[in-house]
């Protein structure tokens, strides 16, 4: 069974800067691609970036020039760089890896960035 474990996540001040990192286990298979998406209280979950796994990225435009996303893929970890944070950013990240091979995306247990102001 897929998992993914996040790590990274917690207390900033506005301005600040946070590197989020979520690794996955349990296949064997090749993972397509990563990715992120957040969710604010009283929000949907949104999408932050996701990236495949020949590098090609989607990046929300709320965080664009500000988070940058990578990928590992020898250790099928994404990470997620997050640089001039507002409180806007304040939401749980949650971490996905599509595979193809069995249609489906996993998703972590999601980890929580809160931005003071």
């Amino acid at each position: 069974q897929v998992q993914l474990v996040e790590s990274g996540g917690g207390l900033v001040q506005a301005g600040g800067s946070l590197r989020l990192s979520c690794a996955a286990s349990g296949s064997r298979v090749s993972i397509n691609a990563m990715g992120w998406h957040r969710q604010a209280p009283g929000k949907q979950r949104a999408l932050v970036a996701h990236i495949t796994s020949n590098g090609s990225t989607n990046i929300a435009d709320s965080v664009k020039g500000r988070f940058t996303i990578s990928i590992d893929i020898a250790k099928n970890t994404v990470y997620l760089q997050m640089n001039s944070l507002n409180p806007e950013d304040t939401a749980v990240y949650y971490c996905n890896a599509f595979i193809s091979h069995f249609g489906s995306t996993y998703w972590g247990q999601g980890t929580q960035v809160t931005v003071s102001s």
